[in-house]
């Protein structure tokens, strides 16, 4: 992305103009594909912008920083709503029904056991069971050992971890 200052106002350009006329009113074809000296000679500089969570932080206003010649986006924290309880319990809600699209998937070996007792849950069915249960738990740990809004905020919910790939 490019920016120009035009009359004390920063104006951004998400795609620089196919042709541009300079100051003296000659024509600049191609102006797209312009090297980065001719865009900087018309005034058209990078903007760049530190890296950011948008779970946590916003992107604010373009200013021009002199001593880099580049337009910098500046970034400021979000106000987080909630109470960090709240935020935590959001969280856990979250875990909670990640774990109960899950066991639905087996819950019908739960039913028919109840219904008949001589049909058994089968056993790796029941450790599947007791496993998620188990990671509901582990999660509901880690969001309670956090102890600000901004990490409760960035936490994101899962149940289990993805698997490891191996890269060649």
């Amino acid at each position: 992305m490019k920016a120009k200052q035009i009359n004390g106002q920063i104006v951004q350009y998400r795609r620089l103009p196919s042709t541009y006329t300079k100051s003296d009113g000659s024509v600049i074809l191609n102006f797209r594909k312009a090297d980065t000296a001719t865009l900087e000679a018309e005034g058209f500089y990078d903007v760049v912008s530190d890296s950011y969570d948008p779970r946590v932080e916003e992107l604010g206003s373009i200013t021009w920083d002199a001593d880099n010649s580049v337009f910098k986006r500046t970034k400021s924290n979000k106000t987080i709503q909630g109470t960090l309880s709240e935020l935590k319990a959001e969280k856990i809600a979250k875990v909670k029904e990640l774990a109960n699209v899950e066991l639905q998937k087996t819950d019908w070996y739960v039913v028919r056991n109840a219904e008949d007792s001589t049909k058994a849950i089968p056993s790796e069915i029941a450790t599947e069971r007791s496993d998620i249960r188990a990671k509901v738990e582990e999660r509901e740990t880690e969001v309670n050992a956090l102890t600000t809004k901004k990490n409760v905020a960035k936490w994101t919910p899962i149940l289990f971890d993805p698997p490891a790939i191996d890269l060649p």
